[in-house]
């Protein structure tokens, strides 16, 4: 089973909290794409092209599941994409919020993005919801 693990990365913090999630997968034997990792950062405006077909086309695409991590402020331009992408695919969506609860981001994180994806509040509830995923998937009756 192979996951994409979608974050904003702007500061140490978004990428140790996508670092985190992507080794809590690993630890549970999954496959994990992480589009920074796999594909790389677009250089400029000339590079957008390369990293939508990577990020996407090779990566998304590729997947059966995403995790969304969704601390901070506001949800990344990016992953609020790769959220609404994914759910229309009719991939499992999970979305990992750790700084606050759910109803104190409500106006960040907005209603449609709330109703895309099953919400872990932490990285044990992260765990178990990935565990129920992985029995699932192997086992679909």
């Amino acid at each position: 089973m192979k996951v994409y693990i979608a974050g904003k990365l702007g500061t140490d913090e978004e990428k140790e909290i996508v670092g985190k999630v992507e080794k809590l997968c690993k630890n549970l034997g999954l496959e994990t794409f992480v589009p920074h990792r796999d594909v790389g950062i677009a250089g400029g405006i000339w590079d957008v092209k390369r990293v939508f077909k990577g990020d996407i086309n090779d990566g998304l695409d590729s997947c059966d599941a995403l995790i969304a991590v969704l601390d901070g402020l506001h949800v990344g331009a990016g992953t609020a994409w790769e959220i609404g992408y994914a759910y229309a695919q009719g991939m499992p969506c999970i979305g990992i919020k750790t700084d606050e609860s759910v109803e104190e981001g409500f106006e960040y994180l907005s209603p449609i993005i709330i109703g895309s994806v099953d919400m872990a509040t932490s990285f044990s509830e992260l765990n178990g919801m990935l565990k129920e995923l992985i029995e699932n998937f192997f086992n679909p009756n």
